[in-house]
């Protein structure tokens, strides 16, 4: 029997459909990617079909449901490294100058 893979999210750019798909992996769920070679056409290609599409197999449909929605739903906020200083992005836990831990502030 054939699988049919099912989108879970559209991304607007590979950065953001890799960081999807490493959440998911890291989750256990198996994820493929398209769209990746049509970046090189923005501007030239109406925005959604450029868009770099994330899939999953359909028994793992509704984990990675919850996972991508909790995703959309997290409100990032920036925070501030109490060891050097630093600001980094609400959506990473180890600060990008020294790799202290977020939870040690």
């Amino acid at each position: 029997m054939s699988e049919q893979w099912q989108c879970i999210y559209s991304a607007s750019n590979s950065l953001e459909a890799h960081s999807v798909k490493g959440l998911l992996e890291s989750e256990g769920v198996k994820t493929r990617l398209t769209g990746e070679a049509l970046g090189a056409a923005i501007g030239e290609l109406p925005a959604n079909v450029v868009e770099v599409k994330v899939w999953v197999s359909p028994w793992q449909w509704q984990r990675a449901q919850v996972i991508v929605s909790d995703y959309q739903r997290n409100d990032y906020h920036d925070w501030c490294c109490s060891q050097c200083g630093e600001v980094n992005q609400g959506q990473f836990e180890l600060c990008w100058n020294c790799q202290c831990d977020r939870d040690q502030h």
